[in-house]
Formats: C-alpha cells, structure tokens, sequence
C-alpha cells in the first residue's frame, strides 16, 4: 500500500504528542525533526520536506495552537491540511477542449504505464462522462507497443486507431480526422517513451503538441521512481507545459514520496491514480482524501464511491431488508463475498476506515480457490440448510461434504465464516466496526484469505 511506512512513521510520533497533554515549542520541534526524517525517508524531495516542515512548525507553534485543550490534535490538523496543500488541496479534473473531438496527450518515460493507464482513462470517462474515447498507438519506437495497445482496447470495448510505423506527427493527425468522422469526442494519445529524457523524445512531443493543440497533457509517472520521477516531472513540464499528472502503481510503492513533491515541484495538479493491475483500478485523485489515509484517518468518501460502482444496488437494498429481519443466509453470503472481491484486497478497503488497522490484513485478498469451494459446499446444501444454516448437523455435513467432493472440516469452516460475515454485516448495517476488525496485531483472517 502506499505511504505504508510514512503513515506508520508519522502515527508513532502524533502519538507521543497525545501522551503529553500540554505541549511546548521544544515537544513540537523534536517532532517536527521525526516527521522530516519520515518524509525524507519515504523519498520526499529534500526541498519540499524543508518547505513543508517549516510551515507545519511556524502554524504549530502558535500561542493558539499550544494553549489549546487539545493542543496534541491541533498539530494533527495541522499537518493534515498542510499535507493537503502540498498535493495540491483538492482534485482537479481533465480538461475537455469545448471544440470535439478533445485531445489528452499522455506523456512520460518508458515503463510508466502510459499505455496501460491511458486506456484505463478512457474507459472511466466513458463510464462517468458518457464520453465516446479513441486510443492512438503514436509509440512506434518500443516493440510491441501498438500491439498492447490493442490488446488493452480490445478488452475495454475502446476503438483503437494506428497507422504502424508511419511518422507519430502524421497519425495523431489523421486519428483526429478518424474521431471527427467517427463521431468519437476524447481522443487519447499514447505517445512514445525513452529509459531517459532526451532531446529527440522531447522535439517529436513537442512535434505533436503544435500538430493536435491538446487540452490535457497528462504527465504519467510510475510511484515506485522516486526521486528520478521528480526530476522527470520537471523535464517534462518545462518542454511541454503539462496540464497534469497521473500516478501509476499508488499501490505498490510503501513511500510513496513522489506524490508529495511532484506537485510541489512542478505546480500542476496531480489528477489521477493508477491502483492496481486491473483495468479498472484507476481513481480520481483527491489530495485531501489521501491524506487523511497517510494520517491514518481513513478515507470513507472512496470507499462508498468503490462500494457503489462494485456493489448490486437492488442486491444491496435486498440484503437491508434481510439484515432487519435477521434473515441473512448462505446464499446472501456467497453473494457478498462476490461482491467484496470486486472492490479490490481487504488491506486497501480496511486503509479506508477510520481506526482500523489495515497492516493486520496486508495482502488479504478472497482466494479464487476457497471461493471456489464455497460454492461448491452452497451448491451441495438443500435450499432449505442454505436458508437455515442451525439445522445442519453432522450428518447433514457428512452428505454435503460428499456431495461437493470435500471435507465436513471445510464445511465446518464455512459454516464458521458465514457466522462471522453474518457478525460483521449487521455491526456494519448499524454504523459500528466488529471485532475482528478491530486492532489485534494481525492475529486470525476472517473469510478464508
């Protein structure tokens, strides 16, 4: 998860904060000197850890601040809202061009994920926009570039368009005269890369920019790069004036100190994330939400925005209904865990709710195979045991053990699991967080993960 390290960093020391009560100039400097090292640590640009811990301490320091009755949480708040600022203070959207079709120029070093995150793009603007997208394989340099830029369209429903190895310059241009006669709206350019900037990767974008007239450049930039994508980031908006950025693999970096500096450095918003490997794990980046997650504050806005989009909304009416009847079933379970994998590993959605520690279920994810096996084990019950789980004794596991070709163990272990869905549920339906997901050190894993 990203900034997993920063956020744990930066937790310990708001903790000593709150065991003084009372604070002094002194208790705030000392940990002002631990939030720097964590931010350095998490590969934060020098400068942007020195701008941002001078302001943190010139506000916290304040005779406001300390007389306080709680002066612990006003540093907290502090630091959030400048942690907020620092990416950028709140989201900003992609420029769409008044005049259609409207072209994104996606921009940055080969291995970003340009062309991966591009279509990712398109799809989410087609679903949230009602937008008509059009990708453009302008990479002819890297081998199998257009290829994965197909393929990716293929399995998005995205019309592709690509004239092989022809000058980049040439088929932004006739791709744009495609879309007009097409009717598509959004035209995405998926332009080449290089391990390095360069002068001639530069000239040939700059070559398209004055060919397309862009309304969004969008700067791609890989999480995991560190301090080479600050400088990165830098190259590119002094060539081309970049409108944006995007950050891909949000997911796999745990410090994440590019999201902080590339804004700060280059003063242009960062727009949208890339999350995972899935092609529909790409999210709206919102600063204010991203620090709160970084603070360890939880981030309940993204997490009903992912709830809404995986989750069956006449199912989840149903389920309320059930739930106020104390009528949930097996079948109802099977269903939601369905439901649970499309939102992504259970660390991430735990990252989202305030107070619950989500390094206790890192790496959780639902098994393709136990979930596999619960269906099976479903399958094999009577619809009268899927609806009255209590009636099935040991016999009733013996048969349906046999019928699934597994253990009465697993059935007893599903049985056991369905329990705690059930607990979970109907603590969640009232508003409240069950114990298991509660801090208890990593101890135990609900569900079979």
């Amino acid at each position: 998860m990203a900034f997993e390290s920063l956020s744990e960093k930066l937790n310990s020391v708001f903790k000593k904060l709150r065991g003084k009560g009372r604070l002094s100039e002194s208790d705030v400097k000392e940990a002002m000197r631990e939030v720097r090292l964590a931010l350095l640590e998490a590969d934060v640009s020098y400068k942007v850890v020195r701008d941002f811990v001078k302001s943190v301490t010139e506000r916290a320091t304040g005779q406001e601040v300390l007389e306080s009755l709680t002066p612990a949480q006003m540093v907290i708040k502090i630091v959030n809202e400048e942690l907020t600022a620092l990416m950028g203070g709140s989201n900003a959207k992609l420029n769409i061009s008044s005049k259609s079709p409207s072209v994104v120029m996606l921009v940055g070093l080969q291995g970003a994920g340009k062309t991966t995150n591009g279509a990712k793009l398109a799809a989410l603007m087609r679903k949230s926009n009602g937008k008509r997208p059009l990708l453009v394989a302008c990479d002819i340099y890297r081998p199998a570039a257009i290829q994965q830029l197909q393929t990716v369209g293929r399995q998005l429903d995205l019309p592709v368009f690509e004239m092989g190895k022809t000058n980049p310059v040439e088929i932004a241009k006739a791709a744009l005269q495609h879309a007009v006669t097409h009717g598509n709206d959004l035209v995405f350019l998926d332009t080449a890369g290089r391990l390095h900037v360069d002068e001639v990767l530069m000239d040939e974008l700059k070559a398209i920019k004055a060919a397309c007239e862009p309304a969004e450049i969008l700067l791609v930039i890989d999480a995991m790069t560190g301090q080479d994508a600050v400088n990165a980031a830098s190259a590119f908006n002094e060539a081309l004036d970049i409108t944006g950025v995007m950050l891909t693999k949000l997911d796999g970096d745990a410090r994440g100190g590019a999201a902080l500096s590339v804004k700060a450095v280059t003063q242009k918003p960062i727009k949208f994330a890339g999350t995972g490997e899935k092609l529909t794990d790409i999210e709206v980046f919102h600063p204010d939400r991203m620090a709160s997650r970084i603070l360890g504050m939880g981030d309940v806005l993204t997490l009903i925005e992912k709830a809404e989009q995986s989750l069956d909304q006449k199912k989840a009416l149903e389920l309320a209904e059930k739930l106020k009847k104390n009528r949930f079933t097996l079948t109802d379970y099977y269903e939601q865990l369905g439901q649970l994998k499309g939102m992504g590993s259970l660390s991430d959605i735990a990252g989202m709710i305030p107070g619950v520690d989500a390094k206790a279920l890192s790496g959780a994810k639902l098994d393709e195979k136990a979930l596999a096996h619960t269906e099976a084990i479903i399958l094999s019950m009577t619809p009268r045991e899927r609806d009255n789980p209590s009636i099935i004794n040991a016999s009733r596991k013996k048969r349906i053990a046999a019928g699934c070709g597994l253990q009465v163990v697993d059935v007893n272990r599903l049985l056991k699991q369905y329990e705690m869905m059930k607990e979970m549920t109907k603590a969640m339906s009232k508003g409240k967080m069950p114990a298991m997901f509660q801090k208890r050190g990593g101890r135990g894993r609900p569900f079979g993960f």
